[in-house]
């Protein structure tokens, strides 16, 4: 079985960036136990991919065996700001659909900057990722891996740190390298 080189680039990203920088302490397990749902939204257009979201929350409704899905948007949302905009949207679709305290949107984005953050600080590597995703989140998860983790409140400080301290350039050749993983290959 070929692996499809958006979904494989977005595992290289995960595997060396997400978990090999431990960004996220809480992603190797459901990774090691495929646990993560990888889905690509190849429509460009605004509303197939907010059904594309609501069709994912359905799918993490039934398959308890998902632990959280990365919703991939190669092919739309290139521009931050617009993604921003679907981000919004998104959150306002869940809220409607009865998804409160269900499920929770985690946002990444090749072009990622925090609000009052300057788009050069190696801090936004840390919501950086080679395509537009909106992690879809069960909250509950969250919740129990929150409890169980040490220092779970110094994680974004903790993060903030090591990127600053790799710096955008080396942050920036690991993310190219996952997005050239998944290239085609000649």
């Amino acid at each position: 079985m070929t692996v499809d080189p958006v979904e494989y680039a977005i595992r290289a990203w995960l595997e060396t960036v997400v978990i090999g920088l431990d960004l996220c302490p809480f992603a190797a397990k459901p990774f090691r136990q495929k646990g993560i749902r990888f889905s690509i939204c190849r429509s460009a257009d605004t509303a197939s991919g907010l059904e594309r979201l609501i069709e994912e929350c359905r799918h993490l409704d039934t398959d308890l065996s998902i632990n959280t899905t990365l919703l991939i948007y190669p092919h739309s949302l290139h521009e931050f700001d617009d993604y921003l905009d679907f981000l919004s949207l998104a959150e306002t679709l869940l809220s409607e659909q009865g998804y409160d305290g269900i499920y929770q949107l985690a946002s990444f984005h090749p072009d990622y900057c925090f609000a009052d953050s300057d788009s050069d600080d190696p801090a936004n590597y840390t919501n950086r990722s080679p395509y537009p995703i909106l992690h879809l989140l069960r909250e509950d998860s969250i919740s129990e891996a929150i409890e169980r983790h040490p220092d779970s409140e110094n994680i974004p400080r903790r993060n903030i740190a090591l990127a600053r301290n790799l710096g955008k350039p080396h942050l920036h050749a690991l993310i190219a390298s996952c997005r050239q993983a998944g290239a085609p290959r000649e």
